[in-house]
């Protein structure tokens, strides 16, 4: 097996399987032999030609970026020698190009939670939600007695969800909180939710109740520390009220059509847009095949390959909604005096991403080749099944928080680097090379890695549809286990 992968024909560089050492000598796929002329590390790229000062970089058939200096045929191509070809806001024309998803639909079913309004949750927790940071501290210790009095063993989890918010902010961050917090009270993970104020805070609880809506009442309370003589009893009672009524559900047959998938990738490498973003492509397109719904977030990831998506707008409307996304947050960072193209990270970098064209055509790359039905602003529900795009900033658990906000039920979130967090919602951590998987079990719930040692990828998935429906049945995952569980809401404005 070749030690090389050529991605795209058109590709003027490939991908080192292994770790590289000078004078190798191989035959990549097209018959091209390149010697080696310096060491390339794992997930790096080499020069399949010689490719002078100024010419694009292609990787996945696409411009990466451009040459800063002359490269020789069998050179290491990195971000010493190669720069963006980002810029500022563009202009975009509507040029339609969408595919039909050639895909059987199957008759499958997940066991869910079916709730009140019609909505299915994946698990049956009970959570109590801060409207401000200031009662984070009562709301665990009412959590850690409740517990110790009652010691619930038939619900999935219990947990209260800390921030820092919910006073001293202004504007679109004040909004945003309100957002976020209302959407996970009614989030169908959730059988039942205590939302706790102080009392004095911006965020009034009698505000925030416009944004919850209609609400169950036996499943949602409220509670006010100012208002009661001892928070902490008060609040366990109301906990002990809330799970005698969640003690009554029952995990039934739901078909797949009602899962909603968020699709996130960090921590990236060489193999992410070779081996866990393709397969949460192929995963996205079934699944919206079968009537479900995935989203696609990380804006600051899609710069540089958002053609791709806007090709792909069900409608004019669609795609207008997907220029100012993508320009909207080009006009964020301006707004902060600081370039688009300021990513990768480190670690990405370390892993063998280049520049953010080369991130942003492997992240992509989970969303399939589905049509882009609708564009969510930050922590606005889904409206419409299928493939969503939803505004968010690329930070993990910004993202992945703002995916549960939006409504999805669990969180695929692909790495090649690694790491233990988790979100409000099961979070599924893919390995894209094995050894990741190998090294931290404790963190990986699925290797795609498999792929570059020869697995097939319609065989991968296979087994990957199975274990999300697991999981959505009730298998718990890394962090879950480990009770890594956490939540952040996006902020961009002042705080008093």
């Amino acid at each position: 097996m070749s030690k090389f992968l050529l991605i795209n024909p058109a590709d003027n560089v490939a991908v080192c399987l292994d770790n590289m050492p000078a004078g190798h000598n191989a035959n990549i796929e097209g018959g091209v032999e390149v010697t080696l002329l310096e060491d390339v590390p794992v997930g790096h790229k080499v020069a399949l030609v010689d490719i002078k000062k100024g010419e694009d970089i292609l990787k996945y058939g696409y411009p990466i970026g451009h040459a800063s200096e002359d490269i020789k045929k069998g050179s290491h191509v990195h971000t010493h020698n190669v720069q963006t070809n980002l810029s500022d806001e563009l202009e975009y024309r509507f040029d339609q190009k969408l595919e039909e998803l050639d895909i059987e639909k199957r008759d499958l079913t997940f066991k869910g939670y079916r709730r009140a309004n019609g909505n299915v949750g994946v698990r049956n927790e009970l959570w109590i939600i801060p409207t401000v940071g200031c009662v984070n501290g009562q709301a665990q210790q009412i959590i850690d007695l409740f517990i110790k009095e009652v010691n619930p063993t038939d619900i999935d989890a219990i947990e209260v969800f800390k921030h820092s918010y919910g006073c001293s902010q202004l504007g679109d961050d004040h909004e945003n909180t309100q957002k976020a917090l209302a959407s996970m009270v009614n989030h169908p993970n959730a059988g039942g939710v205590l939302v706790m104020g102080l009392g004095c805070e911006n965020n009034q609880i009698s505000e925030l109740k416009k944004f919850i809506g209609d609400y169950d009442e036996n499943r949602i309370r409220y509670m006010v520390a100012q208002e009661v003589r001892d928070e902490i009893s008060v609040g366990v009672e109301v906990l002990k009220e809330i799970y005698a009524e969640m003690q009554k559900d029952k995990r039934e047959d739901v078909p797949i059509s009602e899962l909603k998938i968020g699709l996130k990738c960090g921590g990236s490498d060489g193999f992410s847009g070779i081996t866990a973003n393709p397969l949460l492509g192929r995963f996205s397109d079934f699944l919206v095949a079968n009537g479900g719904t995935t989203i696609l977030t990380e804006v600051p990831e899609m710069f540089g390959a958002e053609t791709i998506l806007m090709e792909r707008a069900i409608n004019e409307e669609v795609f207008e909604k997907t220029v100012h996304l993508i320009n909207d947050f080009k006009a964020y960072y301006k707004s902060h005096d600081l370039p688009v193209y300021e990513n990768p990270s480190p670690g990405n970098k370390d892993g063998g991403i280049t520049t953010l064209e080369d991130k942003s055509l492997g992240c992509t790359q989970k969303g399939g080749t589905a049509t882009v039905v609708d564009v969510l602003k930050y922590a606005e529900p889904l409206k419409v099944n299928g493939l969503n795009l939803l505004s968010s900033p690329g930070n993990d658990l910004v993202a992945s928080s703002a995916l549960g906000f939006s409504g999805c039920q669990i969180v695929l979130f692909t790495t090649g680097r690694g790491t233990p967090f988790g979100s409000f919602i099961p979070t599924v951590k893919i390995s894209t090379n094995s050894k990741l998987y190998e090294m931290k079990k404790n963190w990986i719930d699925f290797n795609a890695g498999d792929l570059v040692t020869g697995k097939s990828m319609d065989d991968l998935l296979e087994e990957f549809i199975e274990y999300v429906i697991n999981v959505a049945s009730g298998q718990k995952v890394n962090h879950e286990i480990s009770g890594f569980r956490e939540m952040a809401i996006f902020k961009n404005g002042v705080t008093l």
